[in-house]
């Protein structure tokens, strides 16, 4: 028998004001993965210094970028160790096929405050939304607090769309996946923390599918599990997943 790669579990609903299907990857949404940046993250280029922030954050759109350089104007040379450097030279950069992304500097996003910076090491954008009392969703790039989940959404033949919510895949990368170690979702480490993603990632889950979908999927959730440990009821993250002994 051929043995299955990578199972999840997956939950779908039709959603009650448009003709779209959502499917939802439990698998990853009740594990307790969360972000150890700092904690014991080795980067996704060998460089726990710099994390996941090697190749900068690729902007979705001119809003996207916009809003970002906005943030990032009213930020304080206490707040971001390369405040110099990107109001000089600003802190985003055209790429090949004309895409934008924030600026590399010293082998990391420019909006990355190293180890040993007296406001903590960490995106300044990040840092200065939790001094502000902000949600660090509200000032980052939309990249970075989506990943690691992804929303997809696909068409069919006859306009029905079909809205998929999963965690993100190194095939999501493209090509340059393939090049660092998409540590994230591949490793025990990262799912340590003390509450699902479902309940952690709350208003970034309301933000991607909104908010009456996301009670939704919760109400759901409520009333499959009743009352029971949901995230031990559903099929265990790859991660985490022991190989039998033979």
């Amino acid at each position: 028998m051929a043995d299955i790669q990578d199972p999840h579990e997956w939950l779908s609903f039709e959603d009650p004001e448009e003709d779209r299907t959502w499917l939802f990857d439990l698998t990853f949404l009740l594990s307790r993965w969360t972000c150890i940046y700092g904690r014991g993250c080795p980067g996704i280029d060998s460089r726990p210094d710099i994390g996941c922030c090697s190749h900068g954050a690729y902007f979705t759109d001119d809003a996207d970028r916009g809003a970002v350089e906005a943030a990032a104007a009213a930020l304080t040379p206490a707040q971001w160790q390369f405040a110099a450097v990107g109001r000089r030279a600003g802190i985003a950069r055209r790429v090949a096929g004309g895409s934008w992304k924030t600026r590399v500097h010293q082998g990391g996003c420019i909006m990355l405050n190293r180890a040993g910076f007296p406001a903590g090491a960490g995106c300044a954008l990040h840092l200065a939304a939790l001094q502000g009392g902000q949600r660090p969703m509200d000032l980052k790039p939309e990249v970075c607090w989506q990943v690691p989940l992804r929303r997809v959404d696909s068409v069919d033949e006859v306009g029905h769309v079909t809205s998929t919510v999963r965690e993100w895949k190194r095939r999501d990368w493209d090509e340059g996946g393939r090049d660092f170690h998409w540590w994230c979702i591949e490793e025990a480490q990262a799912f340590a923390g003390d509450d699902t993603v479902l309940s952690t990632m709350a208003d970034e889950l309301a933000a991607l599918v909104g908010q009456p979908v996301y009670d939704l999927l919760v109400g759901a959730l409520a009333e499959r599990f009743a009352g029971a440990p949901a995230a031990t009821t559903v099929v265990p993250h790859p991660a985490l997943r022991v190989a039998p002994v033979s």
